[in-house]
């Protein structure tokens, strides 16, 4: 065989988003794309801020030294501490430039590259990003799965039975992708006592590992809790691609806690990784603007319409909708038990949506919202067409 055995698995197992999106492409070129309504891929279509668009001009008309030159694998020290500076009046913490690594997109494959042996376990929460498995696998480690309950809170116990004396590291992603739930404050202050309790009992440090790459994309009052805050072994992955609408750019960082055992270790490994997985740092330019724009996000209230276009249209057709709190993805229950039944019957009507087998969630459809609001209305009418065909 030409490639890897493995990779010709993963190839097998890769992922539904990307599938439903290249079959998207082929129905656009032969209804036209106003026929077609593609809610396959999380990709924003809001613009980015237009104060944003200016610093960015500025950037590029800057005529300094070496201004396209490497600098340290971490990243300028000047972008660095303007977001620990921000973090720092965001968290009950004094965050330095030294806790923070800028990535260009593989946060988390540098986090897991840092931490894990070979074989060592990451519990991850069902329904999860479909890529996580592959990142564990990356960092050489084993993606064990535990359930969230049917509101797809964490189900606290299910995570500590999962643990054993393989555990490394637990990884959650809230505004959680694909469902939209917020995990609160206080199931992230149980999560963190059961963490210590249990490094305590294996002898091991257990790692909690945030993935938050929607943390500004939130409804309704609800806030994100700051793992920071609640547990010093933990390390938190974020993202400039939603919260700017910058997913092209390839910007983001990594931040670990001040006081996370093994610190120095830990962020020396961090750097050495981010240069030895071939990102080496993160694009010179887009840490020049992101220096200058920390607390600035796109209008929320844009996605918070289209959620509620998208909920409340389902409703009026017959589905039983709960609306998401955060990121822009609506995880749909199906009428039926095989959710890729359901989701090629919709593709029949020209709607594209991604099964929730995928995601580790099946009976469910995953829906991004992230959309044209004509894209949300025209499709409504299908949705209702093929609930009643399954009904």
């Amino acid at each position: 065989m030409a490639i890897a055995d493995k990779i010709q698995w993963f190839i097998a197992q890769s992922s539904w988003i990307r599938k439903m999106f290249e079959e998207g492409i082929q129905l656009k070129r032969e209804f036209g794309d106003e026929n077609v309504f593609d809610f396959s891929l999380g990709n924003p279509n809001v613009e980015p801020p237009e104060e944003l668009k200016k610093e960015l001009r500025l950037v590029v008309g800057e005529d300094l030294p070496g201004k396209h030159a490497y600098m340290p694998n971490a990243g300028y020290p000047e972008t660095r501490e303007a977001i620990a500076d921000f973090l720092s009046l965001e968290s009950n913490l004094t965050l330095l430039r030294d806790h923070i690594v800028m990535t260009a997109g593989g946060a988390l494959n540098v986090i897991f590259k840092t931490l894990l042996n070979p074989g060592e376990e990451v519990l991850i929460p069902a329904p999860y990003f479909v890529e996580y498995r592959f990142y564990v696998d990356n960092g050489g480690g084993v993606t064990r799965i535990v359930p969230t309950h049917a509101d797809f809170a964490l189900d606290l116990q299910a995570i500590e039975d999962g643990i054993t004396e393989k555990t490394k590291a637990v990884l959650i992603n809230s505004p959680n992708n694909p469902t939209g739930k917020v995990y609160d404050a206080a199931a992230i202050h149980a999560l963190a006592i059961i963490l210590s309790r249990q490094s305590r009992e294996y002898g091991n440090i257990i790692y909690l590992v945030s993935d938050e790459p929607y943390r500004d994309i939130v409804y309704d009052g609800v806030t994100v809790p700051s793992v920071l805050d609640a547990y010093p072994n933990s390390l938190m992955a974020f993202s400039y691609s939603k919260s700017l609408s910058l997913p092209g750019e390839r910007i983001g960082y990594i931040v670990a806690h001040p006081d996370c055992e093994h610190i120095l270790d830990i962020m020396g490994g961090l750097v050495l990784c981010n240069r030895i997985l071939g990102f080496v740092n993160a694009p010179a330019l887009m840490q020049r603007v992101i220096a200058r724009v920390q607390g600035m996000k796109v209008d929320v209230g844009i996605y918070k319409r289209k959620r509620d276009l998208l909920c409340d249209g389902l409703a009026s057709v017959g589905y039983a909708v709960q609306k998401p709190e955060g990121a822009f993805y609506l995880f749909l229950k199906t009428p039926i038990a095989d959710d890729v039944a359901f989701a090629r019957a919709l593709q029949k009507e020209r709607i594209l949506t991604v099964p929730g087998s995928g995601f580790g969630g099946p009976g469910h459809i995953r829906i991004a919202y992230c959309v044209d609001d004509e894209t949300i209305r025209n499709a409504i009418a299908g949705f209702g067409k093929v609930l009643k065909e399954f009904k």
